[in-house]
């Protein structure tokens, strides 16, 4: 059982962080993002392109790239998160799925902007983990 649990903890944070729905329900709500499990993935991609664009100052040429990365990965994870295979194999498909996209937004973005976007990223990942924690 508590094998389990961990695996479930793990899928979790690989999930937030996929989904880069990294500023937690408070940020959620104040975007008008709805929850992960009940949003499109035209949502999560116009609710990422946004946290992009405000947190490393996307310009106009860049916003629209990203804009279609999102999606495009989006609609990549909407079909693992549908599928019917289990936990472990869906969070080794989410972890390449991620790894994929972020070397397409590396070529995106500035170096610093990258620098910032992985930052922010671990960020959110410490976070989570101390949200976790307390639940516990």
């Amino acid at each position: 059982m508590k094998k389990q649990g961990i695996i479930g903890r793990l899928w979790l944070i690989t999930a937030v962080m996929t989904f880069t729905i990294l500023m937690g329900k408070p940020a959620i709500a104040q975007t008008g993002m709805p929850d992960f499990k009940n949003s499109t993935p035209e949502q999560r991609a116009q609710f990422q392109t946004e946290m992009m664009k405000s947190k490393l100052k996307l310009d106009a040429a860049q916003e629209g790239k990203v804009q279609a990365i999102n999606l495009t990965y989006a609609r990549k994870m909407q079909t693992i998160i549908k599928s019917d295979d289990g936990r472990f194999s869906k969070m080794k498909q989410a972890r390449s799925l991620q790894e994929a996209k972020d070397q397409e937004l590396k070529g995106v973005f500035t170096p610093a902007q990258f620098k910032q976007y992985k930052d922010f990223e671990e960020e959110m990942k410490a976070k989570l983990m101390e949200k976790i924690k307390e639940k516990q």
